[in-house]
């Protein structure tokens, strides 16, 4: 007995000194295997008793040693994981350092070099979108469309994503023959209005996540309103610079397209005259009272709009029959051209048109003649107008006529524009 006691002894003494002296030993016994053989009181058995201890001990080492590895490993992941969200992060905001967006009321001038004393070479509106090359003192040097120049650095917004997306435009043209704009993303919500085939509709606070639920937001003239994307192709579009050279042509082309205009309406009423010779004298009175009250114009008293709907704008469109026509003009009492006059009634209910009647018909969304409706756009060639409603529109006609209500279809229609 007390034999056996002391292999006992001695083997867990020899234990010790083996787990210590190798405490990195791999064996392949299992951790209560010692426990088990501790009880044998054969020298055989002491044997085993010392191995199998051991063999428990160094796999409860492993283990601290395996969950330690595990923890630093995690420790790396989160660290190689962040780093890249953050270099993710900076190359997103390296994609819009480079850009700017025009910040101004109306326009700003673009020169040759970095003085204001230097060769204009285009205008840069608000919102439009631009490329910076540099910066040189309070000037930045920027590239837009086809216009390369200096540009005040208090007109532009640069490096900043929210500014470039709220500067793009993402239009739906419509793919279906009748498209339904619904009150809500459902087809079970009320339909608003029906669209055409190949009518484009301003997509409002553009999310490509709403777009891959099926359903967009749009405004449908002075409504908001949904449609299904299955039946609309989505395009973004930007705006940007324009050139002098292009600014003169196109006011060229426009001066010859409303000299043209103004011609042809003057052969037709001297026709309608050598028919009627009673008629020339009343013009001619008609003319004179006209003159009359084209000098008191300024001196009368004009409501502001009441609302901001098409209606309110054709009612304070209205308002400036009678006053005279002056091309190259924007006042709505001393005397406007075609697109001067759609530009000032527009300016009131804060809207910046662009004084061109050719580039009147890319302003809001498209709509079709059969939908117009009061306070539309109405383009022709070489010139544009109001809608007022009833078939009618309020325009600054000509030299003679000045601001007049006439039949729509008095020539044809190019393009219906709706912007409010």
């Amino acid at each position: 007995m007390n034999r056996n006691r002391k292999v006992q002894v001695a083997a867990l003494t020899l234990t010790a000194g083996v787990m210590i002296g190798n405490a990195g030993m791999s064996v392949s016994a299992t951790p209560l295997a010692g426990a088990t053989a501790m009880v044998s009181t054969t020298e055989a058995s002491a044997e085993v008793t010392s191995n199998s201890t051991l063999s428990g001990v160094n796999l409860a080492l492993a283990d601290m040693v395996t969950e330690a590895s595990a923890k630093a490993d995690e420790a790396v992941t989160e660290k190689e994981t962040t780093a890249v969200a953050e270099s993710k992060e900076a190359e997103q905001d390296s994609k819009f350092n480079h850009l700017a967006v025009g910040h101004v009321k109306d326009y700003a001038n673009i020169r040759k070099h970095a003085s204001a004393s230097s060769k204009l070479v285009g205008h840069l509106s608000d919102g439009d979108l631009c490329t910076v090359l540099k910066k040189k003192g309070s000037w930045y040097k920027v590239e837009s469309g086809k216009v390369t120049g200096y540009v005040k650095a208090d007109y532009l917004t640069v490096g900043s994503e929210k500014a470039v997306k709220k500067a793009s435009r993402v239009i739906a043209k419509v793919q279906t023959q009748t498209l339904k704009i619904r009150a809500k993303a459902s087809t079970k919500a009320e339909v608003l209005d029906l669209a055409a085939k190949g009518d484009t509709l301003v997509v409002k606070d553009y999310n490509s996540e709403d777009a891959k639920d099926g359903w967009i937001k749009i405004k449908a003239g002075d409504r908001t309103g949904y449609v299904s994307t299955d039946y609309v192709r989505l395009t973004r579009s930007y705006h940007y610079a324009e050139s002098i050279e292009s600014i003169l042509a196109k006011l060229e082309a426009e001066r010859a397209e409303e000299q043209a205009a103004e011609n042809a309406l003057e052969n037709t009423s001297n026709n309608s005259s050598t028919s009627n010779g009673s008629s020339s004298s009343n013009r001619s009175n008609n003319q004179s009272n006209d003159s009359n009250n084209s000098n008191n114009s300024s001196s009368r008293d004009y409501d502001a709009p009441d609302s901001r709907n098409g209606g309110a704008v054709a009612r304070f469109a209205t308002q400036f029959v009678g006053n005279p026509y002056v091309w190259g003009g924007s006042s709505l009492t001393n005397g406007a051209d075609c697109s001067g006059f759609v530009m000032a009634v527009y300016s009131h209910f804060g809207k910046s048109l662009p004084h061109s009647s050719s580039s009147d018909r890319s302003v809001g969304v498209a709509v079709s003649q059969s939908n117009m409706q009061a306070g539309d756009i109405v383009c022709y060639s070489g010139h544009v107008a109001i809608y007022i409603g009833g078939g009618q529109i309020v325009h600054a006609s000509n030299a003679r006529d000045g601001i007049k209500i006439s039949n729509a279809n008095y020539r044809n229609i190019l393009a219906v524009r709706r912007v409010l």
